[in-house]
Protein backbone atom coordinates (compact mmCIF):
# COMPACT_ATOMS: atom_id res chain seq x y z
CA UNK A 1 0.00 0.00 0.00
CA UNK A 2 1.11 3.87 -0.96
CA UNK A 3 -0.18 6.82 0.15
CA UNK A 4 -0.37 9.61 -1.99
CA UNK A 5 -1.17 12.73 -1.34
CA UNK A 6 -2.67 15.42 -3.83
CA UNK A 7 -4.29 18.36 -4.45
CA UNK A 8 -6.10 18.31 -7.91
CA UNK A 9 -8.07 15.05 -8.58
CA UNK A 10 -8.85 15.72 -11.98
CA UNK A 11 -4.89 15.58 -12.48
CA UNK A 12 -4.79 12.18 -11.23
CA UNK A 13 -6.42 9.61 -14.31
CA UNK A 14 -6.84 6.67 -11.76
CA UNK A 15 -9.01 8.83 -9.69
CA UNK A 16 -11.77 9.32 -12.74
CA UNK A 17 -14.05 6.34 -11.25
CA UNK A 18 -14.57 8.31 -8.52
CA UNK A 19 -14.67 11.62 -10.72
CA UNK A 20 -16.18 10.74 -14.14
CA UNK A 21 -18.38 8.20 -14.00
CA UNK A 22 -21.85 7.33 -13.15
CA UNK A 23 -22.65 4.03 -10.85
CA UNK A 24 -24.35 2.52 -13.58
CA UNK A 25 -21.47 3.20 -16.08
CA UNK A 26 -18.56 1.93 -13.59
CA UNK A 27 -20.77 -1.49 -13.55
CA UNK A 28 -19.92 -2.07 -16.92
CA UNK A 29 -16.98 0.28 -17.20
CA UNK A 30 -14.56 -3.15 -18.25
CA UNK A 31 -16.65 -5.42 -20.19
CA UNK A 32 -16.29 -7.87 -21.20
CA UNK A 33 -14.55 -8.23 -17.57
CA UNK A 34 -16.39 -7.46 -14.63
CA UNK A 35 -17.17 -3.81 -13.62
CA UNK A 36 -16.54 -1.52 -10.42
CA UNK A 37 -18.48 -0.39 -7.49
CA UNK A 38 -17.45 2.14 -4.96
CA UNK A 39 -17.69 1.31 -1.31
CA UNK A 40 -17.98 4.40 0.96
CA UNK A 41 -17.57 4.70 5.05
CA UNK A 42 -14.20 2.29 6.59
CA UNK A 43 -17.41 -0.11 7.73
CA UNK A 44 -18.84 -0.75 4.31
CA UNK A 45 -15.26 -0.70 3.46
CA UNK A 46 -14.15 -3.49 6.34
CA UNK A 47 -17.61 -5.59 5.55
CA UNK A 48 -16.63 -5.66 1.66
CA UNK A 49 -13.22 -6.93 1.86
CA UNK A 50 -13.96 -9.84 4.46
CA UNK A 51 -16.83 -10.69 1.56
CA UNK A 52 -13.64 -10.93 -0.28
CA UNK A 53 -14.12 -7.75 -2.48
CA UNK A 54 -10.75 -7.13 -4.06
CA UNK A 55 -10.00 -3.12 -3.77
CA UNK A 56 -8.26 -0.94 -6.69
CA UNK A 57 -8.03 2.25 -4.84
CA UNK A 58 -8.76 4.24 -2.19
CA UNK A 59 -9.82 7.89 -1.62
CA UNK A 60 -9.30 9.62 1.92
CA UNK A 61 -9.56 12.72 3.07
CA UNK A 62 -6.96 14.47 4.82
CA UNK A 63 -6.54 14.64 8.30
CA UNK A 64 -9.43 11.68 8.99
CA UNK A 65 -7.32 8.95 11.02
CA UNK A 66 -10.22 7.76 13.62
CA UNK A 67 -9.97 4.08 14.42
CA UNK A 68 -11.87 2.20 12.29
CA UNK A 69 -10.33 4.30 9.09
CA UNK A 70 -7.03 3.27 10.61
CA UNK A 71 -8.27 -0.15 10.64
CA UNK A 72 -9.01 -0.23 7.30
CA UNK A 73 -5.67 1.00 6.20
CA UNK A 74 -4.15 -1.90 8.57
CA UNK A 75 -5.88 -4.55 6.57
CA UNK A 76 -4.38 -3.45 3.60
CA UNK A 77 -1.16 -2.32 3.92
CA UNK A 78 0.27 -4.85 2.35
CA UNK A 79 -2.10 -4.81 -0.57
CA UNK A 80 -0.79 -3.29 -4.08
CA UNK A 81 -3.17 -0.22 -4.25
CA UNK A 82 -2.39 3.21 -3.45
CA UNK A 83 -4.62 5.46 -0.98
CA UNK A 84 -4.69 8.85 -2.11
CA UNK A 85 -5.29 11.42 -0.04
CA UNK A 86 -7.42 14.99 -0.72
CA UNK A 87 -8.23 18.01 1.29
CA UNK A 88 -12.15 17.53 1.81
CA UNK A 89 -12.90 20.53 0.01
CA UNK A 90 -11.21 19.29 -3.30
CA UNK A 91 -12.99 16.00 -2.94
CA UNK A 92 -16.63 17.29 -2.55
CA UNK A 93 -16.07 19.87 -5.18
CA UNK A 94 -15.24 17.19 -8.05
CA UNK A 95 -17.09 14.42 -6.77
CA UNK A 96 -19.85 16.20 -5.76
CA UNK A 97 -20.51 15.01 -2.63
CA UNK A 98 -18.74 15.15 1.04
CA UNK A 99 -17.58 11.44 2.29
CA UNK A 100 -19.26 9.62 4.63
CA UNK A 101 -16.74 8.88 7.51
CA UNK A 102 -13.91 10.23 5.42
CA UNK A 103 -13.27 7.57 2.83
CA UNK A 104 -14.57 5.38 -0.15
CA UNK A 105 -13.02 2.75 -1.92
CA UNK A 106 -13.19 1.21 -5.47
CA UNK A 107 -13.41 -2.39 -5.64
CA UNK A 108 -13.92 -4.98 -8.02
CA UNK A 109 -17.16 -6.61 -8.67
CA UNK A 110 -17.42 -10.58 -8.55
CA UNK A 111 -19.75 -12.99 -10.83
CA UNK A 112 -22.89 -13.33 -9.03
CA UNK A 113 -24.05 -16.33 -7.99
CA UNK A 114 -27.11 -18.34 -9.48
CA UNK A 115 -30.79 -18.48 -8.32
CA UNK A 116 -30.24 -21.81 -7.04
CA UNK A 117 -26.59 -21.23 -5.56
CA UNK A 118 -28.86 -18.71 -3.58
CA UNK A 119 -31.09 -20.97 -2.82
CA UNK A 120 -29.16 -24.43 -1.72
CA UNK A 121 -30.10 -25.05 1.63
CA UNK A 122 -32.54 -22.15 3.00
CA UNK A 123 -35.88 -22.33 4.00
CA UNK A 124 -36.23 -18.45 3.63
CA UNK A 125 -35.45 -16.40 0.95
CA UNK A 126 -36.40 -12.71 -0.39
CA UNK A 127 -37.29 -11.99 -3.97
CA UNK A 128 -37.77 -8.08 -4.87
CA UNK A 129 -39.52 -7.44 -7.74
CA UNK A 130 -38.65 -3.64 -9.49
CA UNK A 131 -37.75 -1.97 -6.34
CA UNK A 132 -36.14 0.76 -7.91
CA UNK A 133 -35.01 3.14 -5.20
CA UNK A 134 -31.16 2.28 -4.04
CA UNK A 135 -32.24 3.19 -0.84
CA UNK A 136 -34.96 0.90 -0.38
CA UNK A 137 -32.78 -1.88 -1.27
CA UNK A 138 -30.40 -0.96 1.53
CA UNK A 139 -33.15 -0.97 3.69
CA UNK A 140 -34.34 -4.22 2.62
CA UNK A 141 -30.71 -6.21 2.51
CA UNK A 142 -29.92 -4.58 6.41
CA UNK A 143 -33.65 -6.24 7.62
CA UNK A 144 -33.05 -9.46 5.71
CA UNK A 145 -29.52 -9.71 7.59
CA UNK A 146 -30.94 -8.44 11.17
CA UNK A 147 -34.07 -10.62 10.43
CA UNK A 148 -31.89 -13.92 9.34
CA UNK A 149 -33.63 -14.23 6.02
CA UNK A 150 -30.95 -16.30 4.57
CA UNK A 151 -30.70 -14.72 0.54
CA UNK A 152 -31.90 -12.38 -1.91
CA UNK A 153 -33.13 -12.94 -5.27
CA UNK A 154 -33.76 -9.48 -7.23
CA UNK A 155 -35.48 -8.88 -10.83
CA UNK A 156 -33.56 -7.04 -12.94
CA UNK A 157 -35.20 -4.02 -12.80
CA UNK A 158 -34.36 -3.25 -9.26
CA UNK A 159 -31.09 -1.07 -8.11
CA UNK A 160 -28.55 -2.74 -7.91
CA UNK A 161 -27.22 -3.74 -4.43
CA UNK A 162 -23.95 -2.39 -5.01
CA UNK A 163 -24.73 1.23 -5.82
CA UNK A 164 -22.78 3.56 -3.39
CA UNK A 165 -26.14 4.51 -1.47
CA UNK A 166 -27.28 0.93 -1.12
CA UNK A 167 -24.50 -0.18 0.21
CA UNK A 168 -24.35 2.81 2.28
CA UNK A 169 -28.28 2.37 3.48
CA UNK A 170 -27.36 -1.37 4.16
CA UNK A 171 -24.19 -1.10 6.68
CA UNK A 172 -22.62 -2.99 4.64
CA UNK A 173 -25.41 -6.00 4.95
CA UNK A 174 -24.87 -6.34 1.26
CA UNK A 175 -21.48 -7.70 1.48
CA UNK A 176 -23.47 -10.35 4.30
CA UNK A 177 -26.34 -11.63 2.72
CA UNK A 178 -26.16 -13.73 -0.37
CA UNK A 179 -28.18 -12.25 -3.41
CA UNK A 180 -28.40 -12.52 -7.14
CA UNK A 181 -30.20 -10.75 -10.19
CA UNK A 182 -32.05 -12.50 -12.37
CA UNK A 183 -31.26 -11.88 -16.34
CA UNK A 184 -34.16 -9.85 -18.44
CA UNK A 185 -37.28 -12.06 -19.18
CA UNK A 186 -36.29 -14.37 -16.25
CA UNK A 187 -39.23 -13.20 -14.16
CA UNK A 188 -42.16 -14.12 -13.14
CA UNK A 189 -40.98 -17.48 -14.74
CA UNK A 190 -38.48 -18.03 -12.22
CA UNK A 191 -41.41 -18.65 -9.62
CA UNK A 192 -41.88 -21.86 -11.18
CA UNK A 193 -37.75 -22.74 -10.90
CA UNK A 194 -38.99 -21.77 -6.84
CA UNK A 195 -41.63 -23.71 -6.83
CA UNK A 196 -39.40 -27.10 -8.19
CA UNK A 197 -36.71 -26.28 -5.45
CA UNK A 198 -39.32 -26.92 -2.99
CA UNK A 199 -40.39 -23.37 -2.21
CA UNK A 200 -44.02 -22.18 -1.91
CA UNK A 201 -43.93 -18.54 -2.84
CA UNK A 202 -45.65 -15.69 -0.67
CA UNK A 203 -46.59 -12.36 -2.24
CA UNK A 204 -46.51 -9.40 0.31
CA UNK A 205 -49.98 -7.64 -1.35
CA UNK A 206 -53.57 -6.16 -0.47
CA UNK A 207 -55.91 -8.18 -1.71
CA UNK A 208 -59.70 -9.75 -1.36
CA UNK A 209 -57.79 -13.30 -0.52
CA UNK A 210 -54.70 -12.15 1.61
CA UNK A 211 -54.12 -14.35 4.57
CA UNK A 212 -52.37 -12.52 7.33
CA UNK A 213 -48.89 -12.38 8.08
CA UNK A 214 -49.58 -14.57 11.36
CA UNK A 215 -51.67 -17.30 9.32
CA UNK A 216 -50.62 -21.03 10.73
CA UNK A 217 -49.98 -22.17 7.08
CA UNK A 218 -47.24 -20.10 6.05
CA UNK A 219 -45.36 -20.67 9.43
CA UNK A 220 -45.21 -24.38 8.67
CA UNK A 221 -44.10 -24.17 5.17
CA UNK A 222 -40.50 -25.49 5.02
CA UNK A 223 -39.29 -23.27 2.27
CA UNK A 224 -40.81 -19.53 1.84
CA UNK A 225 -39.86 -17.14 -0.56
CA UNK A 226 -41.17 -14.19 0.08
CA UNK A 227 -41.69 -11.37 -2.83
CA UNK A 228 -41.98 -7.82 -2.20
CA UNK A 229 -42.85 -5.29 -5.03
CA UNK A 230 -41.68 -1.58 -5.80
CA UNK A 231 -43.25 1.46 -4.08
CA UNK A 232 -46.34 2.75 -5.01
CA UNK A 233 -46.86 0.38 -7.63
CA UNK A 234 -46.51 -2.57 -5.62
CA UNK A 235 -46.67 -6.34 -7.23
CA UNK A 236 -47.37 -7.40 -10.90
CA UNK A 237 -51.19 -9.09 -10.80
CA UNK A 238 -49.29 -11.93 -12.88
CA UNK A 239 -46.92 -12.59 -9.81
CA UNK A 240 -49.60 -12.27 -7.38
CA UNK A 241 -51.75 -14.44 -9.37
CA UNK A 242 -49.22 -16.83 -9.57
CA UNK A 243 -48.79 -17.29 -5.46
CA UNK A 244 -49.17 -19.41 -3.25
CA UNK A 245 -49.91 -16.98 -1.01
CA UNK A 246 -50.71 -13.12 -0.87
CA UNK A 247 -50.11 -12.19 2.36
CA UNK A 248 -50.82 -8.59 4.12
CA UNK A 249 -49.71 -7.34 6.88
CA UNK A 250 -52.76 -6.19 9.45
CA UNK A 251 -52.89 -2.70 9.53
CA UNK A 252 -54.53 0.16 11.76
CA UNK A 253 -58.19 1.63 10.12
CA UNK A 254 -56.89 4.35 7.93
CA UNK A 255 -54.11 3.11 6.68
CA UNK A 256 -53.30 0.74 4.03
CA UNK A 257 -49.63 0.25 3.46
CA UNK A 258 -46.17 0.88 4.80
CA UNK A 259 -43.16 1.93 2.84
CA UNK A 260 -41.41 -0.91 1.48
CA UNK A 261 -38.62 -0.72 3.74
CA UNK A 262 -40.42 -0.79 6.77
CA UNK A 263 -43.08 -3.86 5.66
CA UNK A 264 -40.07 -5.72 5.11
CA UNK A 265 -38.62 -5.98 8.76
CA UNK A 266 -42.19 -6.61 9.59
CA UNK A 267 -42.51 -9.52 6.83
CA UNK A 268 -38.90 -10.73 7.77
CA UNK A 269 -39.77 -10.53 11.85
CA UNK A 270 -42.85 -12.77 11.47
CA UNK A 271 -41.73 -14.78 8.42
CA UNK A 272 -37.89 -15.50 8.74
CA UNK A 273 -38.09 -16.78 12.67
CA UNK A 274 -40.86 -18.89 12.82
CA UNK A 275 -41.35 -21.79 15.19
CA UNK A 276 -42.75 -24.85 14.07
CA UNK A 277 -45.43 -26.64 16.49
Amino acid sequence: MKIVSIDRLEDVEELQVYTDFKENQLMHINEPDLGVFIAESPKVITRALRAGYKPISILKEVGVNDSETMEVLEKLKNEELIVYEAPTKEIANLTGYKLLRGMVCAMKRKVLPSLEDICKGKSRIVVLEDVVNPSNVGAIIRSAAAMKAQGVVLTAACSDPLYRRATRVSMGTVFQVPWTVLGKNQWPDAMDKLREMGYKTASMALTNDSVSIDDDRLMQEEKLAIIMGTEGEGLKEETISKSDYVVKIPMAEGVDSLNVAAASAVAFWQLCNYKKS
